[in-house]
């Protein structure tokens, strides 16, 4: 059961972003709902929420990126995380942390950090044991 309805991040070049988040969201089972080009980008997992919206601020103000603020994606396995993290590199993020093992987080926890090329924070994460 989704306990999120969305979540928005901003973009400064939306075609860029396009690039970033068809590769990387689709690594974890994420695919860009049909949308006009004046509409912003729109990504769900299965059809179901939460939906990740990226945006240009409606202020008009560029977008930027909050420090200590992440967004954690739920993988399904681990080569996901894998993917997730070797994709984003490819598309024009930067490393925050590579695939492993944090087991100072729980046992089984396998997670990998980004930045997309706005700045923002992700993670993949998975629960399952190799």
């Amino acid at each position: 059961m989704a306990v999120l309805s969305h979540i928005t991040l901003g973009t400064n070049d939306k075609a860029r972003s396009a690039r970033f988040y068809d590769a990387v969201l689709r690594a974890i089972g994420f695919e860009r709902l049909p949308k006009p080009p004046e509409k912003p980008l729109a990504y769900e997992r299965g059809g179901e929420m939460p939906t990740i919206y990226i945006y240009s601020p409606e202020d008009g103000r560029p977008a930027t990126w909050g420090n200590g603020t992440h967004i954690a994606f739920l993988a399904d396995r681990r080569e996901q995380v894998r993917a997730f993290h070797e994709l984003a590199l490819k598309n024009g993020g930067m490393d925050e942390g590579e695939p492993g093992e944090r087991p100072h987080y729980g046992p089984d926890y396998y997670a990998a950090y980004v930045r997309d090329p706005d700045g923002n924070k992700l993670q993949a994460v998975c629960y399952a044991p190799e």
